[in-house]
């Protein structure tokens, strides 16, 4: 039966290991046909747009950090001037004035700067790790989430499949008591109550049917966007036959490690990283110290055709300290408000903890309530199905009448749609609870 087929199936996909996903780098060129979870996953933590730009988001702050440190190296230029002197300055040396210089002048200047001594490049260099670190965990971020809602939309097509199945199901036994009320009608057996009513419970299950089969092309769709799969590209779906619904249960024991969820890794960062902001606007009293080295060509002549025809070197070595003594209060004022940000973050964190916790609690709840749904609609299938077989018979032999026979067909149909979404609620649950935990690992 297509429900015990999807119970195992399922059950299996719930406990794929997570941690294996959640290192892919490489992007899948193509899916398999049949795709399994873990062949949807690894293809989505390659192709999906929100994980490809958390990785250019990486390599965009490597260029950042890298320009940031630049600055501790020489930094060398070159520069050429030219002067056309139309009246030459004098100088007056005793009762003489003499012209102090000559018609055209021009000069060639290559310096080479080196900082010694800089608040701004102490800043960068401390923050370049926790820089490194933030970015790094907002790509696993993107990579958590994306591992939880491709997985949930994944059950949620299977599920959907599933009741396409049994509404298939459905159909095919209305058609035959169709068929068979409408052979009593016509021998005289019974009036056209039970054809008619036959006739419109075939025809709600074709448009139920309709309607399913409609929404399941958006959540194909909406899994494609979700993978980063285009629009014209097909996508199969396939679980494995295994028995292991033993697996489906969730440690209930477990605790709330606030050092394992992702989000309070990076308010952990943010807060050394402000910590650092403090440390350089107490660094900004330090003076600047650099080193200087400059070569220069000099070019004069009263000729602009020979100017170039002889040059007078020149060169100097020197170092340019510079100490900031008064601004106004500005950089005490700066060191006061990085250190209330500082201390707002800790109130993030505290905060944090508390929704943590919170969404544990929620997650927790909600998966227990949905696992004893599941068991309450897995043993009411089973007695659906005995109380259709058996007013079924009795309806052939004519002790049941089609009311009757109706009325258990809608219990069966009801009770195994319940069964699919309580055991769509119980994956989903578990995944949020593993989230909540900050968890890799469904097993």
């Amino acid at each position: 039966m297509h429900i015990k087929r999807l119970i195992y199936g399922i059950l299996l996909l719930s406990l794929t290991s997570y941690s294996s996903a959640l290192l892919a780098q490489e992007s899948a060129e193509s899916l398999p046909q049949n795709a399994r979870l873990q062949d949807i996953i690894d293809f989505a933590l390659g192709n999906r747009a929100a994980v490809q730009q958390a990785l250019l988001d990486e390599e965009i702050g490597e260029r950042d950090i890298a320009s940031a440190l630049s600055g501790w190296f020489p930094q060398i230029s070159a520069n050429a001037t030219y002067n056309r002197n139309i009246i030459i300055p004098t100088l007056v040396i005793g009762d003489q004035v003499i012209q102090a210089g000559q018609n055209h002048v021009g000069a060639l200047v290559l310096q080479a700067d080196q900082q010694l001594l800089n608040p701004g490049l102490l800043q960068a260099s401390k923050a370049a790790k926790y820089i490194r670190q933030q970015n790094d965990q907002n790509t696993e971020n993107s990579r958590i989430t994306t591992v939880v809602e491709v997985s949930k939309g994944y059950y949620d097509i299977l599920t959907s499949e599933e009741q396409v199945n049994i509404i298939k199901e459905n159909i095919i036994r209305l058609e035959k008591q169709l068929r068979d009320a409408k052979a009593r009608y016509e021998t005289g057996i019974v009036d056209k109550t039970d054809y008619k009513r036959a006739e419109i419970s075939l025809s709600n299950s074709k448009a139920e049917q309709k309607r399913v089969t409609e929404v399941l092309k958006y959540k194909y769709a909406y899994l494609k966007e979700l993978i980063g799969l285009t629009a014209d590209e097909t996508l199969t779906l396939s679980f494995d036959n295994a028995s292991m619904e033993n697996e489906m249960l969730l440690d209930t024991t477990l605790v709330v490690d606030y050092n394992k969820r992702i989000e309070y890794q990076q308010l952990q960062t943010q807060r050394q990283l402000q910590s650092i902001n403090t440390q350089y606007n107490k660094w900004t009293f330090l003076p600047n110290l650099s080193a200087f080295y400059n070569y220069a060509w000099d070019y004069r002549e009263n000729r602009f055709s020979a100017l170039f025809d002889q040059d007078y070197p020149r060169s100097v070595f020197g170092l340019t300290l510079n100490i900031p003594i008064f601004q106004g209060t500005k950089r005490i004022q700066e060191i006061r408000k990085s250190r209330l940000q500082e201390e707002r973050l800790d109130w993030d964190i505290i905060d944090l903890k508390n929704q943590i916790n919170t969404q544990y609690e929620m997650a927790m709840a909600t998966y227990k309530a949905n696992l004893n749904d599941w068991q309450v609609a897995k043993h009411n299938v089973t007695l659906s199905e005995e109380v259709y077989n058996t007013i079924k018979l009795q309806y052939d032999e004519g002790i049941k009448t089609y009311l009757d026979l109706m009325t258990a067909e809608t219990d069966l149909r009801t009770s195994q749609i319940n069964y699919l979404n309580a055991l769509y609620a119980v994956l989903s649950g578990k995944l949020d609870v593993h989230q909540a935990l900050g968890s890799t690992e469904t097993n």
